[in-house]
């Protein structure tokens, strides 16, 4: 006996559209299960997780900021997820998309010019670019799989960052503690309000989301996108490359999340240091696959998981929980949503051996 996927002949698309629905509702469900298991109030937990960080402006404020990274990085994956590619990697090519942004205000200190933070946002974009351009080109040219590919680059660029605020960027003044000197004011992000942490980074991802809408859903290349994801050989077909779709894919994906490298190194943290990789390139899978791999429900995912993300901190120290504990929500969020998606295109069947199979273990 064994279990099979079998695929629909149609979706339904009311159930589609309520899959978010769906898991959310499920994970709050398990989420309530796992907190009576640990002895505290579901209501009290769940409460503290997802409502309270929104009556407090400074966790709203909060909220706002966590999400900026996460949706621009999902953004786009979501170019890479639609096109059939899978990169993973991600956090990666944020961390170098900060570096390479850096790289005028730390080697140029005294460089101070209104065209300054305009160079940073596009030396970021093309860091992260060029890293994601790696594992593209060995899956297009070799057929080498992208996820393990993309996936060590990581722990590559996270090395070399490390190395680099810790060694030739240090900042001399800095009394030991790894991280460059400080940026030049114009080579500072806005905050959207003075008093906030939220910087011009959330227009970015607003702007970016509006694009790719646009560009997935209006475009010949939104087309191929599609095609080449769903079926690469009527993409063929059709004239179109997947080993250009490939690099294309993985490049977009990339310079995205480079821009949001450089926004965070720019307007969070105001240099390099050793602390810009939080995770933001992993989390964001969960929010593309959570906003349907489609931009603008990119937007409405990174917001939940930045306020589980605000919640989990704020739990922790209410309830005294461990901040595995939003980890497991986070991955809990992730696996139903996942698990949707496949009930809703395929049908699990029970499937016994047939006969002939049960004489040939006689």
């Amino acid at each position: 006996m064994r279990l099979e996927l079998h695929k629909r002949p149609v979706a339904s698309t009311a159930l589609s559209y309520l899959a978010p629905v769906i898991a959310l509702t499920l994970t709050l469900v398990a989420g309530a299960i796992m907190f009576a298991l640990m002895g505290k109030s579901p209501i009290a937990a769940l409460y503290t997780y997802f409502i309270e960080p929104l009556l407090d402006p400074w966790s709203r404020d909060q909220v706002f900021f966590k999400a900026t990274p996460l949706a621009i990085i999902a953004i786009g994956l979501c170019v890479c997820f639609r096109s059939g590619n899978w990169n993973i990697g991600a956090e990666g090519q944020y961390l170098i998309g900060g570096l390479v942004g850096a790289t005028v205000p730390v080697l140029f200190p005294a460089f101070s010019s209104p065209l300054l933070l305009p160079i940073m946002i596009v030396m970021g974009m093309i860091g992260g670019g060029l890293y994601a351009f790696i594992p593209g080109f060995l899956k297009a040219r070799f057929g080498t799989n992208e996820i393990l590919t993309s996936l060590m680059l990581v722990y590559v660029a996270q090395q070399f960052v490390d190395w680099m605020v810790r060694g030739p960027w240090r900042d001399p003044q800095g009394m030991g503690f790894p991280g460059t000197k400080q940026f030049d004011d114009s080579g500072i992000l806005p905050n959207l309000v003075g008093t906030w942490d939220t910087h011009w980074g959330a227009v970015f991802a607003i702007i970016a989301a509006v694009a790719f809408w646009f560009m997935l859903s209006r475009t010949l290349k939104g087309f191929e996108i599609a095609v080449l994801g769903q079926s690469p050989r009527a993409g063929r077909f059709a004239g179109f490359s997947a080993r250009q779709m490939t690099i294309f894919a993985f490049v977009v994906s990339g310079a995205m999340a480079g821009l949001a490298g450089i926004s965070e190194v720019s307007g969070s943290v105001e240099k390099l240091d050793d602390k810009l990789s939080l995770g933001y390139g992993f989390t964001a899978i969960i929010v593309a696959f959570l906003g349907r791999l489609n931009p603008i429900g990119c937007i409405f995912a990174a917001l939940l998981l930045a306020l589980s993300s605000i919640g989990g901190e704020s739990a922790q120290i209410m309830l005294g929980i461990s901040d595995r504990a939003t980890r497991v929500f986070q991955g809990m969020l992730l696996f139903f949503v996942l698990a949707s998606d496949t009930l809703i295109h395929y049908r699990i069947r029970l499937v016994g051996r047939t006969p002939a199979a049960r004489e040939g273990a006689v």
